[in-house]
């Protein structure tokens, strides 16, 4: 146990949110997720780390996070588990799961893991590439991919500078059209 108990809470309080939504991307299932917190928290325990800055601290929470979640994935009894999706809905159900975020949920790991680390941690495709294991490029690839992906899935709702851009032009077409029918009104 560490001496410092005080400093353990510290860490726990700053980082549990993060670790456990983290988690929850990863395995879709609270329960899951919450023993892979745990998990992560034990492992903060066994190997008593000492970091640079609370930056660092989150970011080695983070990867042991990813690494916890990637050996239960890839464990044998969870593949021989009934997938959710087979078994019929209870009548009563909890608060229903936010359209974004369930198709969120609904990507592919590639692109679902990066998006949520960016968009929703706030991490810059600089640091996501050293904490997913790869470039730089392939985490921006992934993130436009993943975004065209949730696009499609919501229902191509576009973007207002999309729009902006799209009447900008249509206004300054209308008023060279415009400026053209009524020289010398400018």
């Amino acid at each position: 146990m560490p001496e410092n108990t005080d400093m353990l809470a510290a860490v726990y309080a700053r980082n549990i949110d993060a670790v456990y939504r983290l988690c929850y991307v990863y395995l879709r299932s609270r329960a899951d997720a919450e023993d892979a917190a745990q998990s992560v928290f034990v492992k903060y325990l066994q190997k008593q780390p000492v970091f640079q800055s609370a930056e660092h601290e989150t970011a080695w929470l983070l990867l042991t996070a990813k690494n916890c979640c990637r050996d239960l994935l890839r464990c044998w009894w969870r593949r021989q588990r009934v997938d959710m999706d087979s078994i019929p809905e209870p009548i009563m159900q909890e608060a229903e799961v936010s359209e974004l975020l369930e198709t969120l949920l609904s990507l592919p790991e590639k692109y679902r893991i990066p998006l949520y680390l960016h968009s929703i941690e706030g991490y810059p495709a600089k640091e996501l590439a050293s904490l997913l294991g790869c470039r730089e490029s392939t985490v921006r690839t992934r993130l436009q991919r993943g975004r065209e992906m949730l696009k499609q899935r919501l229902g191509g709702i576009i973007d207002d500078d999309e729009k902006n851009t799209t009447n900008a032009r249509s206004n300054r077409s209308a008023k060279a059209a415009d400026a053209a029918r009524h020289p010398g009104e400018a």
